[in-house]
């Protein structure tokens, strides 16, 4: 493939990008309000002199008054910019700014670039020794070797806080997770393969220190440079860093050494490999080719002569990219979290020993869309995790943080562990949060959940998730040996499996379901075959059936049906709760907030009575959930500026309430920003909310559906739902086409609202 081909821009989109809709790629964003003039105050002279006298008694104070608990330096002298080589300080401030977005995106790491204008090791060693106290920890990137290894050598002598060049590390420790990986689906231990690295630079050889200080054997690693073998008193080429793993060995060039090697590192150059090596290599060789942007041998050609092989590269349109954006996030983050005097081996092994952990896991759907859509799951195409992944944030950092804490170097050990991968888990995902709650109460509870589209790959896994995550029993609808298929597509084995699976054609219950159906429908036009053909072969009629006959506590469906054609047929079995409203209702992350939106599916054109009951109904089910409800009913419309129909309706719909004399906060009409904005109530002192609206009622279904849509497209909101509400058994039905996020999201709401029965 050309260089061409593999670009999916131009280079003045790139240039665009960079520049519009202004230069550059970090901005500085305050963390506290900075509206009157007390914020001022407060922020600078005079309040700001209370923390720096607690700082100047105590140091440690820093980590608990300023940012730099968060904050991590990416220094560079761009002597060595990603494969581009020596252009200098200037041009290698891009790729830093990158980095610090890298930082705060998969991490929530704060970070920023610094350019230093010198190639000499002790200016660059004063400098950054110098700043250091500004700073929670230091990322070297791009300096050439070998003046990056005495930088970061001296550097972390001197500072008190983690310093990381990634160049090295990074690399040493997806490819060692690679490794792990690589023996588990060979059989091969660590202590007993021979491995061959060519091009002992910064990641080489960090590559190596790291592999041995994981249990591979010393004088099983030989590397090689442009001159050949490293042995044993070569001295033409040599440095301290490269003779500290140079072997005892008569063999002297690359192809000699690769023969009968169990593993060969590449970080070298395009070509350096030829398919004569790869097929001298022992049985299942592991070839990481990791020059970039061309590796040393492409996989096609490895596999034209070892189908055997495992491979990976440093590219993203081969499988097991070693992508440093894999390492140095979590590595921070989990060292910023314990406030880490250092990064040591012991925390690069554990980041390394998750990652590998990490991808033996089921491979969720945001994996899958970034890929296209082409199914991931652990082999020897998929041994290193996607940096797509969205466990990551919460999967590594706690290995990193548990190991600096056994080894000593933690300032702040982290007291419970678990509390802290939640808290992780919040930082970047904004559905974490309340998803936590609802995930620890149905925990805590397990139920009975009918999955109706059972034959579904992607709820297939929602389900298993579901039963394996320890949310309850999950039951799916479908012919057995279409389902044992997609199981076996999306990894998993029929017999070990333990999802119960009903065919509703085949099922002992069939018959019961049809009498019931059929005592509901007779008088609907339905003859007793009609029913018997629904529950044969309509799975919604045949999974609320279950529900309604108490044989499972919730069913979910919706994945390959709309959701008003998925609606009608479980009301077939199921009826509204007494006194309830059927109605869908969003729920909006975004900015630390969680909105409820309603009703956002079922009626179109609400009157006044109508909006008074979704309001009733959505402000129940935000209680159960464990919200206060603040009622806000949305209008273009001001408190009568303008009237108009629409906000008549919901002038009459706040009347009735009024006389209703209700238990939940409500208020209208309005506009979205004076039911969200604490600054613009001010002007209207007669409001009654006490504090911002958490539930919208929308005057009208297009406005909510639209609205909710909207926001999700845009970005920086995530929206679950809608939520069924106003059944008598517990229903969901998921958006059309959902992932199996989505599918297990709607199965944990499934099982967590579950109705109130008569005479409770």
């Amino acid at each position: 493939m050309s260089d061409a081909e593999r670009k999916t821009f131009t280079d003045a989109e790139a240039l665009a990008f960079h520049r519009y809709p202004q230069p550059g790629k970090l901005a500085v964003t305050p963390t506290k309000p900075m509206a009157t003039q007390r914020d001022l105050s407060l922020a600078y002279s005079p309040g700001v002199a209370v923390p720096v006298h607690a700082i100047a008694a105590d140091p440690d104070a820093a980590y608990d008054y300023t940012s730099k608990g968060n904050l991590v330096a990416v220094i560079s002298n761009g002597t060595a910019i990603l494969g581009l080589g020596d252009l200098g300080a200037l041009a290698s401030k891009p790729v830093m700014e990158g980095k610090s977005v890298l930082f705060k995106r998969f991490a929530d790491v704060d970070s920023i670039d610094i350019e230093v204008t010198t190639k000499d090791a002790d200016e660059i060693i004063t400098v950054v020794k110098n700043i250091g106290v500004t700073f929670g920890g230091i990322n070297l990137e791009d300096i050439k070797s070998p003046e990056c290894f005495r930088i970061e050598t001296e550097l972390q002598e001197l500072l008190d806080i983690p310093v990381f060049h990634d160049d090295q590390h990074g690399t040493a420790i997806i490819c060692a997770a690679g490794l792990i990986n690589a023996c588990h689906i060979t059989g091969k231990k660590l202590a007993d393969i021979k491995v061959v690295l060519n091009g002992p630079g910064a990641a080489g050889i960090a590559s190596m220190d790291l592999i041995k200080a994981m249990g591979v054997r010393p004088e099983n690693v030989i590397a090689c440079d442009s001159k050949g073998v490293l042995y044993r008193g070569r001295t033409d080429g040599m440095n301290q860093w490269k003779s500290a793993h140079a072997v005892d060995t008569d063999k002297r060039t690359l192809a000699e050494a690769v023969a009968g090697a169990d593993v060969l590192l590449g970080l070298s150059a395009k070509g350096a490999f030829t398919p004569e090596m790869i097929a001298s290599m022992a049985p299942n060789p592991v070839i990481f080719a990791m020059a970039n942007p061309d590796p040393e041998i492409t996989p096609e050609e490895v596999h034209r002569v070892r189908p055997d092989a495992i491979m990976g590269t440093g590219r993203s349109d081969y499988p097991n990219q070693v992508n440093n954006v894999l390492g140095f996030p979590y590595i921070f983050r989990g060292a910023l979290d314990v406030r880490a005097r250092r990064v040591n081996h012991e925390m690069k092994i554990a980041c390394a020993q998750a990652l590998a952990n990490l991808a033996r896991e089921d491979v969720p759907d945001e994996v899958a869309a970034a890929y296209h859509g082409r199914q991931l799951k652990f082999g020897p195409d998929y041994i290193i995790p996607s940096a797509f992944d969205p466990r990551l944030i919460w999967y590594v950092p706690p290995f990193v943080a548990q190991a600096a804490m056994d080894t000593g170097v933690a300032r702040r050990p982290i007291a419970d562990m678990d509390l802290y991968r939640q808290s992780l888990a919040q930082r970047l995902d904004p559905t974490a949060g309340f998803l936590q709650k609802i995930a620890g109460s149905v925990m805590a509870k397990p139920k009975r959940i009918v999955f109706a589209e059972g034959e579904e790959p992607s709820v297939i896994r929602a389900a298993y998730a579901f039963q394996t995550g320890g949310y309850g029993k999950a039951i799916l609808c479908g012919r057995e040996n279409l389902v044992h298929e997609n199981m076996k597509l999306v990894g998993l084995d029929p017999e070990t499996s333990g999802l119960e699976i009903h065919n509703a054609r085949l099922s002992d219950r069939n018959p019961d379901y049809v009498d019931a159906l059929y005592a509901r429908l007779q008088r609907q036009g339905f003859l007793k075959r009609d029913v018997q053909r629904l529950i044969n072969q309509d799975r919604n009629s045949f999974a609320a059936s279950m529900v309604s006959m108490g044989e499972a506590d919730g069913m979910v469906t919706g994945v390959t049906r709309s959701f008003d054609q998925a609606l009608d047929e479980v009301l077939r079995v199921v009826d509204p709760a007494p006194g309830g409203r059927i109605m869908g209702m969003s729920v909006v992350l975004a900015k630390g907030r969680t909105i409820f939106v309603a009703d956002t599916n079922v009626t179109e054109l609400p009157d006044a009575d109508e909006l008074v009951e979704i309001a009733c109904e959505a402000a129940s089910a935000v209680t159960r959930l464990g919200f206060k409800p603040r009622v806000a009913f949305m209008s273009y419309s001001t408190f009568g500026n303008p009237m108009g129909e629409r906000s008549d309706k919901v002038r009459q719909a706040v009347a009735t309430l009024d006389e209703m004399g209700v238990e939940f906060e409500y208020e209208g009409e309005m506009p979205p920003e004076l039911a969200l904005d604490p600054e613009k109530r001010l002007a209207y002192p007669f409001m009654r909310l006490t504090d911002s609206a958490n539930i919208l009622i929308m005057p009208a279904i297009h406005a909510a559906s639209i609205s909710t849509k909207l926001v999700q497209s845009l970005g920086g909101a995530t929206v679950i739902g809608p939520v069924l509400l106003g059944l008598s058994k517990s229903v969901q039905i998921c958006p059309l086409g959902a992932s199996v996020s989505k599918i297990l999201n709607m199965a944990m709401m499934a099982a967590y609202d579950q109705p109130v029965e008569a005479g409770e």
